[in-house]
């Protein structure tokens, strides 16, 4: 699958930082990732510090899916309200999967510590009103969370004005965020495992997958065998292949980085993610360089090639869509992409056991919110594996799709 094009912001910036081999002889392991983005390292540093050992395998070359071409926001809210997902699945599960993603921006943060990766920086985020006619919906979301612990405040329109030198109707600040940057900690993180035990391949291409009672045995397209006792899916939006059931609608996001120094201009603050509630949303973040990068501007995925002939296009509407916004800031864009990521009905992830796949389980982080989801799975799946039982399981089961 055609997952990303044009020039990623964090490919270019990083490079091919590491090199890792391809799968030359056959072998064996307790488990086996395949994936090798952010979902697959996350998952193989918490089965690695569980004492379980793994290999984990990707198609491409390391990161080159879609993790470089994240935009690395981390944010505890989901692409579902809190209001509209206690609505779906109840008020304690949605508080549960609220505060779950919130609990992971701060477990990020040890592992990018632990593994010595340091483009990670918290900041608060702040969720603005595109239209009047959101301001309700504002408020009530600001009321749920408030109820629930969550850190949060109800913006006016004056204090938007005079604090965050935009005009907005109204908008809730939220005091838990974070930037990083997905693809360089993705490979901070294979270094890490892979000092620790863990065996990395990339341009591996799993061609026949064989689930059997007491394993799993796999053949790459150079007829190399692997067997494993579990095998976790985390290939991200590439493992609805294996799903016979329809779980996922598959949008292509457009994201622009403008040239370095961008955010130094008066007017921008550094200590923001900045997100509204258009349909689809605009979203803003700055660099550690003094860039800004704007995403949004959705479209379905659906033929790759049209797609991408839209990305010169789409540059050009999100730097209008931005100095809609912020007239005073020149903004002149220098990396243009797009990458795929995939929505679900209720904003959550996929995380476990399919019924029909043996021995499996799937790592799926779908929606905005892929990296935090990419932590819970990785601790879900290895509580599983380790036999723990946890209450959480099927807040992100198969069983509700």
């Amino acid at each position: 699958m055609n997952l990303k094009a044009g020039l990623p912001y964090w490919l270019i910036k990083d490079g091919l930082p590491f090199d890792y081999p391809r799968l030359e002889k056959n072998i064996e392991t307790d488990v086996l990732i395949m994936g090798g983005g952010i979902s697959g390292a996350i998952t193989a540093y918490y089965l690695m510090r569980a004492g379980i050992n793994c290999v984990v395998v990707d198609s491409r070359s390391i990161g080159l899916g879609s993790t470089c071409a994240s935009t690395s926001l981390l944010q505890y809210e989901i692409d579902v309200s809190l209001c509209d997902l206690k609505n779906k699945i109840g008020l304690a599960a949605a508080v549960d999967a609220y505060r779950l993603c919130g609990d992971a921006i701060g477990k990020l943060y040890e592992i990018a510590t632990t593994v010595g990766f340091h483009d990670f920086s918290f900041k608060k985020s702040l969720y603005y009103a595109a239209d009047r006619k959101h301001v309700s919906f504002l408020k009530d979301e600001c009321k749920l969370r408030h109820e629930n612990d969550f850190d949060v405040q109800f913006l006016e329109k004056e204090i938007i004005e005079k604090e965050f030198g935009f005009k907005a109707p109204a908008a809730i600040l939220s005091g838990l965020a974070a930037v990083t940057d997905a693809y360089g900690l993705t490979h901070s993180i294979h270094q890490h495992n892979l000092k620790n035990g863990c065996e990395v391949y990339q341009r591996t291409f799993i061609k026949h997958i064989d689930h059997k009672k007491d394993g799993v045995k796999l053949i790459t397209d150079n007829k190399i065998s692997i067997k494993a006792k579990k095998l976790i899916y985390a290939n991200g939006y590439e493992a609805v292949n294996y799903i016979s059931k329809k779980i996922v609608d598959l949008t292509s996001t457009f994201a622009t980085a403008a040239e370095t120094g961008t955010a130094h201009q008066d007017g921008w603050r550094d200590d923001l993610i900045i997100w509204n509630t258009a349909t689809p949303y605009l979203y803003m973040r700055s660099t550690n360089d003094g860039r800004i990068i704007v995403g949004g501007r959705d479209e379905k995925f659906y033929n790759p090639e049209k797609r991408d002939k839209l990305i010169g296009s789409k540059s050009s509407q999100l730097k209008k869509d931005f100095n809609s916004v912020f007239p005073r800031i020149e903004f002149n864009p220098e990396f243009n992409w797009t990458g795929v990521f995939g929505s679900t009905k209720d904003g959550l992830p996929f995380i476990g056991p399919y019924k029909k796949l043996t021995n499996s389980y799937f790592a799926l982080g779908f929606g905005g919110n892929g990296i935090t989801f990419s932590v819970i799975a990785a601790e879900i799946i290895t509580d599983m594996i380790l036999g723990k039982t946890r209450s959480d399981t099927k807040l992100f089961g198969f069983e509700r799709a």
